[in-house]
């Protein structure tokens, strides 16, 4: 067999199985005990990444529910380990510098951590709350990939808290997108016995791995590398036009290439390129820091609102999305527009575009047509125009082309849009979930 055949049959929804070899992820099933005194018991799989799973497990100490993330042998693990230990741990600057209270709230806690040793290496442990979904998750779901106005707000004002305590203490997310950003589990949750779980959300489906060359191993996979059989992952979230304000409770995940910009230089972007800054371009040899954050939060703050992203086209290449952000923002820098090779397959040499008007698509058109108007058909609430000056203004400040002259996190909060429709929502949506 080749080398670059694949090993085992496909099974939806679940991990690559190629990767349970040595340095790969850790074999798991349910049932399985982990942790010092065997302390969790692994009831269902919650997801996987691609130096992890994620597992639903009871806590014996507590009787609570909690997210077990067993990283692959070969991850960097105890970088993430250290820098959530730092941030659960520093709220005092925070507090002291933000007018937005319980900003290290929405940051993921570890509870625990421990190593287990497998057939695949060493597997560093982190235990955390569990999250409900991504809002990648909830906005694919069936329905219109809308939230409830308010609840978008609330949202939006979360992350930008979370950025800016991030930022306060000198650290830079590095990869903020939909995906890592999470919705709270309601605590309701933890009053479900196991049973009960299964009957609400669904029991484990256990699919067997097969051996595609079925003449070493008739069944299975007959390898101690590899789990016996992969588990799809439980379903806890909901579609997002479903999410009411009180559950609107966010948590900031996944700082596993979060970086100090003060003892470390990064040149290297993993944001998804839709929202990747510009300057990671036209600029490779210049480190990046907290204004590459602040470029990929207004992106994600538009998509909270609207039911798509500001930049159209995952899989365009990164030359028409550079187009797109030229059509949004106008002009680039001279030395940057001189860098951009393929810039005469859209805009003649005086940055005129060769499209015609209406086919470029400025702030206006993207939020009557992406934002306004599916939000009214589905009445979902719309922005009047005052909001809607104020959220465009924002977010025309926040995507400026040098990272020198986009506003700070800090700014963010204090921003008209922010403090008078965003944080408010928020506020609500703490009173409601309180209620």
């Amino acid at each position: 067999m080749s080398n670059f055949a694949f090993k085992y049959g496909y099974i939806e929804d679940v991990e690559d199985l190629e990767r349970y070899e040595s340095g790969g992820y850790h074999p798991i099933q349910i049932d399985d005990r982990l942790g010092i005194n065997e302390r969790y018991w692994i009831v269902h799989k919650l997801g996987h990444g691609s130096y992890s799973t994620v597992w639903l497990a009871v806590d014996s100490f507590t009787s609570k529910y909690v997210a077990v993330k067993v990283c692959a042998a070969d991850a960097d693990s105890q970088r993430e380990i250290n820098i959530l230990s730092h941030l659960s741990t520093n709220t005092a600057k925070h507090n002291k510098d933000s007018r937005a209270k319980g900003a290290h709230s929405i940051i993921r806690t570890v509870h625990d951590q421990f190593t287990i040793t497998g057939p695949n290496g060493t597997h560093a442990c982190i235990v955390t709350a569990p999250a409900r979904c991504s809002l990648k998750e909830t906005k694919r779901a069936p329905g219109p990939g809308l939230f409830q106005l308010d609840v978008a707000r609330s949202l939006a004002a979360q992350a930008a808290m979370a950025v800016g305590y991030v930022h306060s203490l000198g650290y830079v997310h590095a990869d903020l997108h939909l995906g890592n950003m999470l919705l709270r589990l309601p605590s309701s949750v933890n009053d479900l016995p196991v049973p009960q779980l299964y009957e609400k959300f669904g029991a484990p489906d256990p699919q067997p791995v097969i051996l595609l060359d079925s003449s070493q191993s008739p069944t299975g996979t007959g390898n101690v590398n590899v789990p016996s059989h992969a588990i799809p992952p439980v379903w806890l979230g909901t579609a997002s036009h479903k999410v009411a304000l009180g559950e609107a409770r966010l948590v900031l995940s996944d700082f596993g290439v979060a970086f100090c910009p003060s003892k470390e230089s990064r040149f290297e972007s993993y944001t998804p390129l839709i929202i990747r800054p510009p300057e990671v371009l036209f600029e490779p040899t210049r480190p990046l820091s907290f204004p590459s954050d602040i470029w990929s939060l207004g992106c994600i703050i538009f998509e909270l609102l609207a039911h798509r992203s500001l930049i159209d086209g995952m899989l365009a290449p990164p030359d028409e999305i550079t187009a797109q952000q030229v059509e949004l923002q106008g002009p680039m820098p001279d030395e940057w527009w001189r860098k951009w090779e393929e810039r005469d397959e859209w805009y003649h040499e005086d940055g005129t575009p060769k499209t015609p008007e209406c086919d470029n698509w400025d702030w206006n058109q993207r939020f009557k047509l992406w934002l306004q108007e599916p939000r009214d058909r589905r009445g979902l609430g719309t922005p009047d125009e005052e909001e809607k000056l104020a959220f465009l203004e924002l977010l025309q400040w926040m995507l400026r082309w040098k990272p020198e002259e986009r506003p700070t996190a800090q700014q963010v909060l204090e921003a008209k849009w922010m403090t008078n429709w965003a944080i408010p929502a928020y506020e609500r949506s703490q009173q409601a979930g309180e209620a």
